[in-house]
């Protein structure tokens, strides 16, 4: 058997970017309006730098007003809260998102619940993923919607399939779950107190592991022709960056993969752009 087709997230999220940039020029030209996205990075986190500098550069590429405001990681659950608050009422920023994980002084849920829904970039908030949940609109979280873009590049129609997601974090498992069921997938959410999690896995026409464990899913737990989305990113011993499933065992077994990196990630910021520009012309009352 020949290996997996690899599901390129570079090639497609610059494809994503293109027509924004498209759509984002129009937007300027016929209404004056420039979407505003702003990024509120609290500490020093490297790995959250480099990401905030890769959403940074994307905006700007696709015309966007990008806004980046940084917190010493001393700062108070006050200060975050009156950054969050600022961007709420700012009138060129149309979307924003608090980058996380946040210093242990500050309470994440009362820093996503701070957030205007009008505005949530991320869709952590309650209100958007209760939308979601009930499939009356919403803001989906942007990894969720990078993997259901990658998903049907590798096949269009995917009702029917059984789908297996591996985790259940309110940002990533559950609202995959949902967007899954949404295309009439047979969606079955694992986690760590799955009894036999290999075999649950081994049923699935499509795979989502989202649980932070390196190389945790094997070649062996794969469907034969299965798609598979691989949502981690680890660092090992060695330095190398890698997701959550053995990747040299699984493109062996299954029909499309996601490489890590250069899979989910670059689709996570390029959806980011997406949901930002669709509050933007929802805010300006200028159709899709």
């Amino acid at each position: 058997m020949a290996d997996a087709r690899i599901l390129d997230g570079k090639a497609l999220a610059a494809s994503l970017r293109a027509t924004l940039a498209a759509q984002v020029a129009d937007l300027k030209a016929k209404h004056g309006i420039t979407p505003g996205i702003a990024v509120l990075l609290v500490g020093e986190d490297p790995a959250s730098q480099v990401y905030v500098r890769s959403k940074g550069k994307a905006a700007a590429e696709v015309g966007f007003y990008p806004r980046e405001v940084k917190l010493p990681a001393s700062a108070s659950q006050a200060e975050v809260l009156a950054a969050v608050d600022e961007f709420n009422n700012e009138s060129a920023i149309h979307g924003f998102l608090v980058q996380l994980p946040l210093p242990t002084q500050v309470d994440p849920q009362r820093v996503i619940d701070a957030v205007d829904p009008a505005k949530d970039a991320d869709g952590f908030h309650v209100v958007n993923t209760g939308l979601v949940a009930m499939g009356r609109g919403g803001v989906v979280p942007a990894t969720p919607l990078g993997c259901m873009a990658l998903i049907k590049h590798a096949r269009a129609d995917i009702a029917g399939l059984e789908a297996v997601v591996i985790g259940r974090s309110n940002t990533v498992g559950k609202p995959t779950a949902q967007l899954l069921l949404r295309e009439n997938c047979t969606v079955t959410v694992a986690h760590s107190r799955s009894k036999d999690l290999a075999a649950i896995v081994r049923r699935a026409d499509i795979v989502v592991a989202a649980v932070g464990k390196a190389e945790m899913v094997r070649g062996s737990w794969i469907k034969p022709g299965a798609i598979v989305i691989d949502v981690g990113i680890n660092r090992v011993a060695d330095g190398k960056l890698v997701g959550d499933v053995a990747f040299d065992e699984a493109v062996k077994v299954a029909g499309a993969i996601t490489p890590v990196p250069g899979g989910v990630g670059p689709m996570t910021i390029a959806c980011l752009l997406q949901n930002t520009f669709v509050l933007c012309c929802k805010a300006h009352g200028v159709s899709l």
